[in-house]
C-alpha cells in the first residue's frame, strides 16, 4: 500500500486532473472539535440504548460478545480497529468464503440483503443502523471522524486501483454521502466517486449536512441490511 501521509494532492483524477483535499488547519480543527464534542454526547445520550441493545445481544447469544472488532484501513493506509454491535453469528468470519459468489454490489465490497449469519436482533440493529453506534468510541480515538468515507476492509484495498485508494487521504466516517445517497443500493463505482467528491469538496457546513441527513434517514432507510 501506497504511503499517502503528508499529501494534499491524491492521484491523477480520471476528469478533472488531480483530486485536492481540504487540509486547512481551521477546518481539521474545527472538524476534529466537532467530531469530540458530538461522540461525547452521543455516548451519554444514548447510553441507556447501548445497554438495551447489549442484554438483547446477550439473551438471544449468551456466549457470544457484545461487540465486534474488525480491521479497518483508515487515513493513509492506516490498520485500526472498528468497533459495531455484533449482528451475526460468532463465527460469521470463517462462514463468509463459502457466501462471496452471492455478493449482490459490485467492486471491492461484500453485501447481501438476506445473509444468514445475521441474527434476529442484528437485523433489527442493521436495518436502524444502530449496530454502528460504537464506532462513536473510534472518533474519540481519532481513528474516525463523525463524517468522511466509509472505512473499507483489507480484503477490499487489495482490489482497489490507485483511483479507488484516493478514499484513504482522510480519515474514514461514522457516516458519510454513500450512506444517505442510497446506501447498499448504491454500487461500489458510484460509493467511490460520492467519497473523491466529499474530498474534493468537504467543508465544515457540508459535514453539519450529511450528519442531519443521517439523522434524517436512520430509521427510515429501507436500504440498510
Amino acid at each position: 500500500m501506497p504511503d499517502l501521509a503528508n499529501q494534499d494532492v491524491a492521484y491523477l483524477d480520471k476528469q478533472n486532473g488531480r483530486v485536492k483535499v481540504n487540509n486547512r488547519k481551521v477546518y481539521i480543527f474545527t472538524k476534529r472539535f466537532i467530531d469530540i464534542i458530538g461522540a461525547s454526547c452521543g455516548i451519554i445520550f444514548l447510553s441507556l440504548l447501548f445497554i438495551v441493545i447489549a442484554l438483547l445481544i446477550k439473551i438471544e447469544d449468551p456466549k457470544g460478545k457484545v461487540f465486534f472488532s474488525q480491521k479497518r484501513v483508515g487515513l493513509n493506509g492506516k490498520e485500526f480497529k472498528m468497533y459495531k454491535f455484533r449482528s451475526m453469528v460468532s463465527n460469521a468470519e470463517e462462514k463468509l468464503q463459502e457466501l462471496l459468489k452471492y455478493n449482490e454490489v459490485s467492486g471491492a465490497m461484500f453485501k447481501m440483503k438476506d445473509d444468514p449469519r445475521i441474527t434476529k436482533v442484528g437485523k433489527f440493529i442493521r436495518k436502524t443502523s444502530i449496530d454502528e453506534l460504537p464506532q462513536l468510541f473510534n472518533v474519540l480515538k481519532g481513528d474516525m471522524s463523525l463524517v468522511g468515507p466509509r472505512p473499507p476492509l483489507l480484503r477490499e484495498v487489495a482490489e482497489y486501483s490507485d483511483y479507488d485508494k484516493q478514499r484513504l487521504l482522510v480519515l474514514p466516517g461514522c457516516t458519510g454521502l454513500w450512506q444517505v445517497s442510497g446506501r447498499n443500493s448504491v454500487g461500489f463505482a458510484e460509493m467511490v466517486e460520492l467519497d473523491i467528491h466529499y474530498i474534493q469538496n468537504r467543508s465544515v457546513m457540508t459535514d453539519i449536512m450529511i450528519l442531519l441527513k443521517t439523522v434524517l434517514v436512520l430509521f427510515g432507510s429501507k436500504d440498510a441490511y
